[in-house]
């Protein structure tokens, strides 16, 4: 799938020779404007060697240019495509949920290459998700795990009006609520607006910390401070994202969401 941490190189892909037999001026420009395209992702590779505060910069200044408009033209044509050929080098990851209001890549105006996206409902995890993100983390190097919940979550408003005692809505929908449900467990039983935020950002939480009590990789590459893992929120009506402050960990974890000192929580 790639090659490990210390490793990740990046080659040019050959464009063969600039000048063909009946060429013309317009196609030898068209050839010289993708050797300069490449030429620039040569010499700005994607993810490697950021740390983790230069990641969460990137991030936050891609959703800043997001949330005013202004968002920059992005390098997804065929020289970038070619350049993703030999392997990825993602800057950081995000989980988030699988709501197609939600997409990362958008959000943070960020092009092929530069984001590890893992979505699910609720941005709920199982062991294909912590394995994703192990593999980014570990062996593509991406510096910073972002878990992002989101304004008008449906996941979480189902769970919250999902009584217990209610009939089934299906094995597999019953599950995703089971899963999200001890978040708020203990919050007042409401789905006004204000309820409905206060769960998401408790779930958003609760899955921080599942990452990290279930994952002995992600908490490896946290304690060595080669990865920063943060929650985050993203508001529809602004555009905007917000960030909680990094988990610090206090040691081995005792049990589901007991690892982290600080749980990734966003600001109310």
């Amino acid at each position: 799938m790639g090659e490990g941490r210390g490793h990740n190189p990046l080659k040019l892909v050959p464009l063969g020779p600039i000048v063909r037999s009946g060429g013309t001026a317009m196609s030898l420009l068209r050839r010289l404007v993708a050797l300069l395209v490449l030429i620039a992702v040569w010499e700005v590779p994607v993810g490697a060697g950021d740390t983790p505060a230069a990641a969460l910069e990137r991030l936050k200044a891609g959703n800043a240019r997001f949330v005013k408009n202004a968002a920059s033209a992005l390098p997804i044509d065929e020289a970038r495509r070619q350049a993703q050929v030999e392997g990825q080098s993602p800057f950081a990851i995000v989980l988030s949920c699988a709501d197609s209001r939600v997409p990362p890549e958008v959000v943070f105006n960020a092009g092929l290459g530069e984001l590890f996206v893992v979505r699910t409902a609720g941005g709920v995890t199982d062991k294909a998700v912590l394995a994703s993100i192990e593999y980014a983390a570990e062996h593509l190097e991406a510096s910073l795990l972002v878990v992002m919940g989101h304004e008008s979550c449906g996941a979480v408003k189902t769970a919250v009006e999902t009584k217990p005692g209610s009939p089934s809505m299906g094995p597999n929908l019953d599950a995703l609520v089971a899963a999200i449900r001890p978040s708020f467990d203990r919050m007042a039983a409401s789905a006004d607006l204000a309820h409905l935020r206060e769960a998401i950002l408790a779930n958003v939480e609760q899955e921080v910390n599942d990452v990290l009590s279930r994952s002995a990789i992600v908490r490896r590459l946290v304690t060595e401070g080669e990865l920063q893992v943060m929650g985050a929120y993203y508001e529809f009506s602004t555009g905007l994202v917000r960030f909680s402050e990094p988990v610090t960990l206090r040691g081995e974890p005792s049990g589901k969401g007991g690892v982290a000192e600080k749980h990734g929580r966003v600001s109310r």
